[in-house]
Order: C-alpha cells, then structure tokens, then sequence
C-alpha cells in the first residue's frame, strides 16, 4: 500500500465528522427497523392475509439469494468507493420497503423480500468497507461503539411500534413500514452530506476479486463466526419458546429478556469493546465469550426446574451472562474481520463475512429448535460446550494469522504497515 492511500485512511481523530455521520444514519435506520421488524410478521400474516408457513418460505428464499451479492458489492465497493455503493444500496433499501404496503399476494411478497434482502447483503458488504475507512487506525474500536447506538435505535424503534400493534390497523402497520423506508432514505442523506465518498485504494498486482478465499486463517475465521453467531438466536428465538413451552414463567419474562439484552449491549459495547483491538486481542475475547455462554446456556435450561417466582429470576440471570458474552463476542468478530482484512479489499472480505454469518443465522432456527429443544437439558448444556470450544479456538486462530501474514519485500505487513507497530506495543501492555 502507498503511503497515500494510507494517509488518505488515517482520520483526524476518534470523534472526526464522518464516524459521527456514520453513528448518526446508523442510529436513524436502525430505529426504522425496530419499528417495522417488531410488527413484520403481523403485518403479512393478519393485514395480507399470508399463511405463516408462507411467509417463512419466502424469507427463507429472500435470505438464500442474498448470500450470493456480499462478493460482488464487496468488489464494486472496493474498485468503486464504498459510500457510492452502499447510498445505492440504501436507496433500493428504501424503495423494496415501501413497496411491501403494495403486496397482495405471496409471490408478490417474496420478490420484494428477496430484492430487499439483496440490497441489504449489498449494503452491509459496502458497510463494512466504509466503517473501515472512517474507523481509520481503530476500526474495531468505532465498530463497536457504532453498535452501541445501533441497538440503541432498535430499542427507540421498537417501543415505538408498540403503539401500532396496540391500534392494530392496517393504516398502522402501513406506517411503520414507510418510516422504515423513510428512515433509509434520511440515513443515505445524512451520510452523503457528513461523509468523504473514499477514493479506492490502490490494489496489489496479485489481487484478485476472489482473493479472500486463499486466505485460508480469514475463511477459517468466517466459518467459526458464523458457527458462534447461533448464540444471537439463542436468546431472540430458542429462549422465548424454551420460557412459554418448558417454564411456569410469566410471558412478561420473554419481553424482559429482549429488553435486558439489548440494554445490556447498548451500556458496554463501547466500554468493552475499546479494550478489543487487535487481531490477538479479538482472539482472547472470542474466548471469554464462549466461556460466558457455557454459563449462561445451563443457567437457561434450568428455568424449566424453578418455580414461577424463581424463574423469571434465573432467567434475567442467564441472559445478564450472555449478553455480556455477546458483546465479547462481536467485539472479537469486529477486531478479527477488520485486522485480517487487508485495507484495499476490505468490501471483498466484508462480504464474505456477511456470506458466512448469513448462511449461519439462515441455519440456526434449524439447529437451535430440531437439536436443542429435542434434546432438552442435554440439548442446552451441549449447546454451551460447543459455544466453549468456537471461542477456545480464537487464540490459536489469531495466531495463526498473524504468523502465516505475509510480508512485503521491505519487511512490511502488507495489510496494515503502520497499525501492526502500534499493536505490538498496545498487545504487550494488555499481556501484563
């Protein structure tokens, strides 16, 4: 990489005007889907009249062809800029949204979900790449704390659907889903207005629009994430069926849970997730995660023990543990998916991660309800020891590629010839 291109990454410092932008429109979307993914499924079932199994389909189909534009915007995204792509991907975000209160039929449904999912994997591939660049020497850093006000919008957006759901019209949901749309539009405009559209970086003569896949500790990393990534269904889908099914515990219990964790992420993401840096660091974090959700899976399967004072009790409990591991978690996933990318493919590499946890996530309802909920408690405490194990092999992982980075003729890493220094420095004062 020239010395151009990577002053061109460097910001003026942790609070410049683009992560502010980015924090701003991140939060303003965010806040729009709150609002129309807390009423979704109501809306095609009850106001479109859509047999549920039909809209599971179509979701699932929708997701399926999105795993296949992460590669592909991730390129353009690279050769093009990553804010060119991704204000596109907004727009066609906005307008596959608005579309949805003009569905009549499911296969009218399942084209504008699977347009929608398309440019949201698209988005989320330029995404990536553009919080790399405004991130500048501390990616991870301002990843994490963009999730703080990520989840942040989430839970505004959600209380707000509330009202909706309560008047239960169509008018109502019609709302929510044309100020989700709304919502991408005001957050393309905010980030056109606050941030620089990046120049490409320059590209090595070996690059290739496939390369991500040679890179075998980056792949490897991908497939543990995604594997881990069951732990987000965990508490959003396994526990509210555990706790209705298996538990005398009142159904307030599932919408504290939903609350908790997404308070839980909002007060340390940022806090946790500054300490989460570097490809080693994010190794050892990875770890701490999965011994967390070792506690917190067992503590889950014993709400179905307790009596009904007592198991509102274990469940805030387990899912306080859990959350706590979550943030660990995406912490390391943000260190580990922006420190083994190099800077001048970081859209190729972000898509291929978003193939990886979508394939997963696509997989976990499957998994989570047939091997889990068969199998009971047995079925929980095999699901924290398999969450132990992922994060156990985030140290060595780590490891590997930091000794496998291959160096460039002058002794420099090639994927980040200035940062590598400052980690070392940053790595030895953490050791001790």
């Amino acid at each position: 990489m020239t010395r151009r291109g990577l002053k061109q990454r460097v910001p003026k410092g942790p609070d410049h005007g683009p992560q502010r932008a980015l924090i701003t429109a991140g939060f303003v979307s965010r806040v729009g889907n709150g609002l129309f993914n807390t009423a979704a499924i109501l809306y095609f079932t009850f106001v479109v009249h859509l047999p549920t199994a039909q809209v599971g389909v179509g979701l699932t189909i929708a997701g399926l062809s999105g795993l296949a534009v992460g590669l592909p915007a991730g390129n353009l995204a690279d050769r093009y800029g990553p804010r060119t792509v991704w204000l596109t991907a907004l727009a066609l975000q906005a307008v596959t949204m608005a579309a949805f209160v003009l569905i009549d039929s499911w296969w009218a449904f399942t084209l504008v979900a699977t347009l929608d999912r398309l440019a949201a994997a698209a988005a989320n591939a330029a995404g990536g790449a553009l919080i790399a660049r405004a991130g500048g020497e501390r990616p991870a850093a301002f990843r994490a704390r963009l999730r703080t006000f990520v989840n942040l919008g989430v839970v505004v957006g959600t209380l707000g659907a509330a009202f909706a759901l309560q008047v239960n019209t169509r008018p109502a949901y019609t709302a929510l889903i044309l100020a989700n749309a709304a919502s991408f539009a005001l957050a393309g405009l905010i980030a056109f207005l606050g941030v620089p559209n990046y120049r490409p970086l320059p590209r090595p003569k070996e690059h290739r629009r496939w390369s991500v896949l040679a890179g075998r500790p980056y792949v490897s990393f991908v497939a543990l994430y995604s594997a881990m990534g069951l732990q987000y269904q965990t508490v959003s889908l396994l526990l509210p069926i555990w706790l209705t099914a298996h538990t005398d515990a009142p159904r307030w219990t599932v919408a504290a849970v939903y609350a908790i964790n997404s308070g839980v992420c909002v007060l340390l993401q940022s806090r946790l997730g500054s300490r989460v840096e570097t490809p080693r660091q994010g190794g050892r974090a990875f770890r701490l995660a999965g011994l967390l959700f070792l506690v917190s899976c067992p503590l889950m399967a014993l709400t179905a023990e307790a009596p009904a004072w007592v198991a509102p009790v274990l469940a805030v409990l387990a899912v306080c543990v859990h959350s706590v591991g979550e943030v660990w978690e995406s912490s390391a996933g943000f260190a580990l998916g922006f420190g083994l990318a190099p800077d001048h493919a970081q859209g190729q590499y972000q898509g291929f991660f978003g193939i990886g946890f979508g394939a997963g996530q696509a997989l976990a309802p499957v998994i989570l309800t047939g091997a889990v909920l068969a199998l009971g408690h047995t079925g929980w405490l095999l699901l924290g020891v398999l969450f132990a194990a992922l994060g156990a092999a985030g140290p060595p992982l780590a490891a590997w590629a930091e000794r496998t980075r291959p160096a460039t003729p002058g002794g420099e890493d090639p994927v980040h010839p200035v940062r590598d220094r400052r980690d070392e420095s940053s790595l030895l004062e953490a050791d001790h």
